[in-house]
């Protein structure tokens, strides 16, 4: 698998590949969340759609901000990864967050499960990965696979974190 290629690199990756005949990749792992969707939304999301290359998300979470977690500058203290979070807080992470509290009252589900099943929504997304350091935050993480969110839904947050 491939990891943080833009849409040229693994487009002149995989044609490389099959004109020597070697493997090509089949798996790519980009950044790619409710609040950080430019790096793959667009030509690399095509690309991948096209050629079948899964897609395996990481930072689904965004270290933790889309649970809610951090949602004052007072917040940002409560981790050695707030630090990170004052830029989301300034930018549309509010409007992010303000969007998935919405959804949260609709389907009594929690911030991490909504932004893991935004995520498993998206057209050519195999699986998002979510970091998980203690049994309890798994448990929250596990409904996720199983959360449907409506189009409406899927559409408030898409133009929340837009």
């Amino acid at each position: 698998g491939a990891s943080n290629f833009h849409a040229a690199r693994l487009k002149s990756a995989v044609d490389v590949a099959k004109a020597s005949g070697l493997p090509r990749y089949h798996v790519l792992q980009p950044e790619y969340n409710l609040v950080s969707r430019h790096k793959f939304e667009g030509e690399l999301q095509d690309y991948c759609i096209t050629e079948n290359i899964g897609v395996l998300p990481y930072y689904g979470l965004a270290s933790g901000f889309l649970t809610g977690k951090y949602r004052s500058k007072d917040d940002l203290g409560q981790s050695v990864r707030g630090g990170r979070m004052g830029d989301l807080l300034e930018g549309k992470g509010a409007a992010v967050l303000t969007a998935m509290d919405s959804v949260a009252e609709e389907t009594g589900a929690t911030l991490a499960q909504i932004a893991l099943a935004w995520l498993i929504a998206q057209e050519g997304v195999t699986a998002p990965i979510a970091s998980a350091t203690r049994v309890e935050q798994l448990e929250d993480l596990l409904p996720a696979m199983d959360l449907e969110l409506t189009k409406t839904q899927l559409d408030r947050l898409t133009a929340a974190g837009a």
